[in-house]
């Protein structure tokens, strides 16, 4: 199950969690008065449960950082305290250690159990002589194996089980409607030409001059001229010039309108209705005990 920082997974933790802020608490071993470090941060699975606790052992080991099973830990916030359960300096020194790029998986959590376990067999072991011997035998074998495709951290209470903290707490969830808004393509309008033909007709009225000869008789035919008058010569022409119109019909092209594609916004309000939870509190007491509740802003 991948880990997170938990400040990484909730970032308004302060708000989310029931309790003091774990971070900056002193650590120190159990029954005891030595401090040995700090918390610097707590590690979360996809849940939200506590896992490990990244420990500065510095008053143990300057500058280096391990990883402590929740389960080892105790929390006391009266004083602001966490204490150790079962872990020594030199075992601390065999733990690996915790760095910021750490990559949080399950071959480095085996890494961490099994300094954690070879601790377990060892305080673990009983003071009669036969089982003395017994556990001697165990030690010497290696820590017992996981399989990785199947592992739970309920298979190892001693290490994941909360259930024995002084403090406990659990989260109150709640539901609440989140609005925002996609933009998404509805459609796609195309506006192109195309050429149509057609035939026209054009009418151009012409006109063509053509020569009308009209041979008439003079109403004083047969008079008597004298032969001055009757000037006969030959070679004489009379000369008219004959025009017509003739149609010039050719194409030209001219701007007939022109079109203008543009996008205007309509907008409009969207309402949705659905129905959310809330968890509340419930305290059942027995007897006449003194509760206590606090509601955090």
């Amino acid at each position: 199950m991948p880990l997170h920082r938990i400040s990484e997974f909730d970032p308004d933790y302060h708000n989310t969690i029931q309790g003091k802020d774990i971070k900056g608490m002193g650590v120190y071993v159990q029954g005891t008065d030595e401090k040995i470090g700090t918390i610097s941060d707590a590690v979360v699975d996809d849940q939200g449960a506590f896992r490990y606790l990244i420990v500065d052992i510095g008053f143990w080991i300057f500058g280096k950082k391990v990883l402590l099973p929740i389960g080892k830990a105790r929390i006391d916030s009266t004083v602001d305290r966490v204490y150790v359960v079962g872990i020594t300096r030199e075992q601390a020194e065999n733990l690996p250690e915790y760095q910021e790029h750490t990559s949080l998986d399950y071959d480095y959590e085996e890494q961490v159990r099994g300094g954690y376990r070879t601790q377990s067999l060892e305080s673990s072991a009983p003071l009669d002589a036969t089982s003395t011997a017994a556990v001697a035998s165990t030690v010497g074998q290696s820590a017992p194996s996981y399989d990785r495709n199947n592992y739970t951290y309920e298979q190892e209470p001693d290490l994941y089980d909360v259930s024995a903290h002084e403090d406990q707490t659990f989260k109150l969830y709640g539901e609440r409607l989140v609005a925002s808004k996609q933009r998404r393509k509805t459609g796609e309008v195309a506006i192109g030409k195309h050429v149509e033909t057609e035939t026209a007709r054009v009418a151009v009225p012409v006109e063509k001059e053509r020569i009308v000869i009209e041979r008439v008789t003079p109403q004083d035919a047969g008079k008597v001229v004298s032969a001055e008058t009757a000037n006969f010569r030959e070679g004489e022409v009379a000369r008219m010039e004959i025009h017509e119109e003739v149609a010039d019909i050719h194409k030209e092209a001219f701007l007939r309108e022109e079109v203008r594609v543009q996008k205007v916004v309509e907008k409009e309000t969207v309402e949705a209705q659905e129905t959310i939870r809330r968890e509340e509190l419930d305290v059942d007491t027995d007897g006449t005990p003194i509760v206590n509740k606090t509601d955090r802003i």
